[in-house]
């Protein structure tokens, strides 16, 4: 039987640079994404993505709206992942204090559109199209492509 999960994340935004989060495990994964993760229980998706990164980043930002509509399947299952848009409010990146077990946070930065890091980078979209979208305001969330995710 195939797992579902729901998450929220945050593409937070700071003096035009994006808030990213580093997961990295030697031999098993190295990529950077918005912070996000799971919704607790009867969590509003908004209040999840906020939480996400405080928990992962140590900042507070505030949700504006939903941009996209992000899915991805693998062994695993499939996840469905809601990407807000976030304003940056207060705090100083601190990758230490993440209360999930298992969490593989290494380091974390804001980063200006033509110096995202190398690697990989999620979603994906980072790269190019957001910042596009980003101009329109996103007056309704985009509903990215089904995934294979590769980690």
């Amino acid at each position: 039987m195939m797992k579902h999960r729901i998450s929220a994340g945050v593409l937070a935004l700071r003096d035009d640079r994006i808030l990213l989060v580093r997961h990295y495990r030697p031999g098993v994964h190295d990529f950077w994404a918005g912070p996000g993760g799971g919704v607790e229980g009867s969590e509003e998706l908004p209040l999840a993505a906020e939480r996400e990164a405080f928990e992962e980043a140590g900042v507070r930002v505030q949700a504006r709206v939903m941009a996209y509509i992000d899915e991805l399947v693998d062994d695993w299952g499939r996840i469905v992942k809601f990407w807000f848009l976030a304003d940056y409010l207060s705090g100083d990146i601190d990758v230490s204090a993440n209360p999930a077990e298992g969490e593989a946070i290494s380091e974390a930065g804001w980063f200006a559109r033509d110096s995202l890091p190398a690697g990989h980078v999620f979603p994906d979209i980072l790269r190019d199209r957001f910042w596009d979208d980003l101009a329109t305001g996103f007056p309704a969330p985009i509903k990215l492509p089904l995934k294979q995710s590769i980690f």
